[in-house]
């Protein structure tokens, strides 16, 4: 049975995990969902459900040139715009809550995007997720986004035990620095997409490799 780690040996590996990432990876804050606005970005976040950041791009560089304004969104029709993102799957939902989020910040925030966890989750089709991305990418508010290569890597290296992803992003608070909060998203994306892939993953190949207890599972 492997020796349990202290609190001190894990905050030493979390250290040389973060340097062996930041050395990899670079400390650039970077956003992948293509947006010139915050309220793009909101929008973009609610497509992205269960659907790549590549699919939403190809989809958003139209979408966002035929409504360039949330009043645009908030006054479209249900069934045209669902047309519009149907290639994205779940494009019922998703249309009903882009419609209704809009009419919520042209009517309650003058068409700008609220600022904070509670506001923004008051929104249609907005959970801690998608907040987290504003807060972190818009208002540089130091959060925690917890997508699938976030969980799946976090327990993969004992950062995080619980499966729900709010539990998992409070674990995380407990364990990173608030100064890579932002950054634990971006750069996991890139190892989740690169190396630590969810079918087969490199485990021999990667930099983490020594770092990580569930390397070779």
């Amino acid at each position: 049975m492997a020796k349990r780690e202290t609190k001190a040996e894990q905050n030493e590996r979390v250290t040389k995990v973060l340097d062996a990432l930041d050395r990899e990876f670079g400390t650039e804050y970077v956003c992948y969902l293509n947006h010139e606005t915050p309220w793009q970005l909101l929008i973009a976040v609610i497509l992205s459900a269960q659907c790549t950041d590549a699919r939403v791009n190809l989809v958003t560089k139209d979408l966002f040139k035929k409504y360039d304004s949330p009043e645009k969104f908030a006054k479209a029709d249900q069934r045209e715009l669902e047309k519009d993102i149907h290639s994205l799957g779940f494009f019922r939902m998703k249309a009903k809550n882009i419609i209704s989020c809009c009419q919520d910040l042209m009517e309650k925030y003058h068409g700008q995007v609220p600022a904070t966890m509670e506001e923004l989750t008051a929104l249609a089709g907005v959970g801690r997720k998608t907040a987290n991305v504003i807060l972190g990418n818009i208002y540089h508010e130091p959060s925690i986004v917890v997508d699938t290569h976030v969980k799946r890597i976090s327990k993969k290296l004992g950062f995080a035990k619980a499966d729900d992803p709010e539990k998992i992003e409070y674990e995380l608070m407990k364990v990173l620095p608030r100064d890579h909060w932002i950054l634990w998203n971006i750069q996991i994306i890139t190892l989740g997409r690169s190396i630590c892939t969810a079918r087969s993953p490199k485990c021999s190949q990667c930099f983490l490799k020594e770092l990580c207890p569930g390397a070779g599972n």
